[in-house]
């Protein structure tokens, strides 16, 4: 399957806006520090579904682990085991096949952090 190393919070709970503003480059940043901080990755396929990833070769766990922070954001094309579970989608990543770095350089159109997710100043 072929899809992007997603921030699974950030996708799922809309708090950084809606799934267009919360992948790609434009979320880049976010991402690492989602991950370093546990939260697990997701793989987007290109038909919108997600996999949850339960493993990635080379890593100790999903979350935080250097090897998983490298692939942040990344277009990657994986080989592995799929499950489904109560309409929840997961991948044991057997081989990466192609990391094709990240290509939805969408930054342009969203800043490096989309403007809606910097609060407001108080006075």
């Amino acid at each position: 399957m072929t899809g992007e190393a997603i921030d699974t919070w950030c996708y799922f709970s809309g708090v950084m806006g809606g799934p267009e503003a919360v992948v790609g480059s434009a979320h880049h940043t976010c991402a690492l520090w989602c991950s370093a901080g546990g939260i697990p990755v997701g793989l987007l396929t290109e038909d919108g579904t997600v996999y949850m990833v339960l493993k990635y070769p080379g890593a100790a766990g999903v979350a935080s682990d250097e090897t998983v922070l490298k692939v942040a954001s990344h277009t990657l094309t994986a080989d592995g085991m799929f499950y489904e579970r109560d309409g929840i989608n997961y991948i044991v990543v057997e081989e990466v096949v192609a990391d094709l770095d990240i290509t939805n350089a969408n930054h342009g159109d969203w800043g490096v952090v989309p403007g809606f997710a910097i609060p407001e100043p108080k006075e």
